[in-house]
């Protein structure tokens, strides 16, 4: 069965979403993956607030097992995080492990009156009691396998791995 568009997954998570977040709320990607939805949703939304950026590896439980990434990149947040409205978004949930390390590193920026969030697609197997606000689609994904969204000179692309 092929794959969803993710450029019309987005599209979709962008009408679900317009009127039902507040005009000053704070969109935030999730590197890499999430930062390419959430570019596209900030844009679509026409949203006031600047948009920022997460890098969640130091907060990682898996840090020790699994090391820096090799695209290491610091968060960026433009806006004042204390008493906003965040939406976050992220590419594939999976575990829940990226969203809790997500969480984590956007206390340190501050208290957020509440947080949302909006995934492109849920790939099942989760391992923490997180769910999307806002979700993309649901795809079945064999354990063995990995559901991957690269962005191929501008165009996002939903593929699925086997893992060695």
């Amino acid at each position: 069965m092929p794959l969803p568009d993710p450029e019309q997954l987005v599209r979709a998570l962008a009408e679900a979403m317009r009127g039902r977040i507040a005009a000053d709320a704070g969109m935030i990607g999730i590197y890499t993956g999430g930062a390419w939805v959430a570019e596209r949703l900030h844009r679509a939304l026409g949203l006031a607030t600047p948009l920022g950026f997460l890098a969640v590896t130091l907060h990682r439980d898996d840090f020790g097992r699994i090391g820096l990434h090799r695209e290491s990149r610091r968060s960026q947040i433009p806006f004042a995080v204390d008493g906003r409205e965040i939406v976050l978004v992220d590419d594939v949930l999976h575990t829940g492990r990226t969203i809790r390390a997500a969480l984590n590193e956007l206390f340190d920026f501050g208290r957020p009156k509440a947080v949302r969030l909006a995934v492109l697609a849920e790939r099942g197997m989760r391992e923490l009691p997180v769910a999307p606000d806002w979700l993309g689609a649901k795809i079945e994904v064999r354990s063995d396998e990995d559901l991957v969204l690269s962005n191929e000179n501008g165009k996002l692309r939903l593929a699925m791995v086997t893992r060695p």
